[in-house]
């Protein structure tokens, strides 16, 4: 019998429904990008009206790359250190751990308490490697719960997260990564201010009950924050020859669109 959890999420919580859809969707897909049959057992299991997610086709190619290259560069990660901690800052119900676990890494999983709660009854409890950390990223409790393990090679992921935030929040949570794990290195997406009140009017649209905040004109303006901060790499979605992403490829040349989102690869200290 199919276990039904009727959703009570509100806000930013809600928004980690839409890439949950969408990779339940792409999987299905005969050319998809991206496999994740547990999203797809997820979607059936949460009593939601997935319905009211409505995306125009390269946003939701956009999500399903963005999606891949985050999977890449913890894949990338692991690769390249012999004992790495990676840190999933605000994971809603991605099965990331599932897809990339090489064997060796030690992973935590960050968000709220509900969603916390949620990623216990529907996807799976703590183990040896993988752990849970229930709170806000910016109540820095969690830090003190990991950092045991500072001399490690750390990676923190954040997807789909900073641009719900204010920029002083955003700085402040950097410079404490920097501070707790000099050395280590940060992964997130970053939109532009025109793309900031695009997807805010998409999200009106939509009647989820949560907005944008923090805008990204350049990846290199982070490294303003603090001493030691460096960007290593940054990677835009139209510039991909993914086959599916060709069609919307001339967006790459309008000035306000081509590089209005965005993933940012950083070294803190």
């Amino acid at each position: 019998m199919t276990d039904t959890l009727r959703s009570k999420l509100d806000g930013v919580a809600e928004t980690m429904l839409i890439p949950l859809y969408l990779r339940a969707k792409e999987t299905k897909r005969p050319d998809s990008m991206l496999k994740d049959e547990k999203a797809a057992a997820l979607v059936e299991k949460i009593d939601y009206d997935f319905s009211r997610i409505k995306l125009m086709g390269h946003d939701e190619v956009a999500l399903i790359l963005r999606l891949r290259e985050f999977d890449r560069f913890a894949r990338d990660f692991m690769e390249n250190n012999s004992s790495p901690v990676i840190v999933h800052i605000g994971c809603g119900l991605d099965t990331r751990f599932e897809r990339v676990d090489d064997g060796r890494v030690e992973w935590y999983d960050l968000d709220l308490p509900d969603v916390i709660d949620l990623r216990r009854r529907l996807i799976r409890e703590e183990g040896e490697r993988y752990h849970l950390l229930s709170g806000s990223v910016f109540d820095f409790g969690w830090i003190e719960k990991i950092n045991d393990s500072h001399l490690r090679p750390f990676l923190f992921l954040a997807e789909g997260v900073f641009p719900y935030f204010k920029e002083a929040q955003i700085k402040s949570l950097v410079l404490s990564l920097k501070k707790h794990f000099p050395g280590s290195e940060l992964v997130c997406d970053a939109h532009t201010p025109f793309a900031i009140w695009a997807d805010n009017l998409q999200l009106a649209s939509s009647k989820i009950n949560a907005r944008l905040h923090w805008g990204l004109k350049h990846g290199k303006d982070v490294e303003k924050w603090g001493d030691g901060i460096s960007l290593l790499d940054e990677w835009f979605y139209f510039d991909t020859a993914e086959p599916r992403v060709r069609p919307f490829r001339w967006m790459r040349k309008v000035p306000l669109i081509g590089k209005s989102t965005g993933i940012f690869h950083y070294r803190l200290g």
